[in-house]
């Protein structure tokens, strides 16, 4: 699948124009994993939004300092993970590690997006639009599950 038609179908980036998208992939690099790679871990310093082509990613929390890692959901084509570090420059949330050869991810770092979204503002409204509905989904769900209202 051509990386184009591949970013029409990731929730971030709907809304933008096939040129947008074009600017997008030009400002991203590729990286390719094996299995059991570490792309980064929990707790360390977030700069970059990922975005998976081929293959598939485990994401992994460790709650308390001395609990062993716990997967959470595993993550393949056209998923985004990282997207936070878009937004604040706070440690990462989670461990990600790639649980198949050949995984294929596209890097946009902070400083490249920024860079896009000052001369481009629609295309940084639209992005962060998008992360905004999508972090008041996780929370409104988030919410019903404390409450036991699910």
């Amino acid at each position: 699948m051509a990386l184009l038609e591949l970013l029409k179908a990731v929730g971030l980036f709907h809304g933008l124009a096939d040129d947008q998208l074009q600017s997008l992939i030009a400002i991203s690099q590729e990286i390719r994993y094996n299995d059991e790679e570490v792309v980064f871990r929990q707790g360390s310093e977030g700069d970059k939004l990922y975005f998976i082509r081929e293959g598939q990613v485990e994401i992994l929390i460790r709650r308390q300092p001395h609990e062993p890692e716990r997967s959470q959901v595993f993550l393949g084509r056209g998923q985004v993970f990282g997207e936070m570090a878009l937004l604040d420059q706070g440690k990462r949330s989670a461990t990600v590690k790639c649980s198949q050869d050949d995984t294929v991810l596209h890097v946009i770092s902070r400083e490249a997006f920024t860079g896009l979204c000052n001369s481009n503002t629609d295309i940084g409204y639209i992005i962060m639009r998008n992360i905004a509905m999508d972090l008041s989904f996780k929370l409104r769900h988030r919410n019903l599950d404390l409450d036991g209202s699910r």
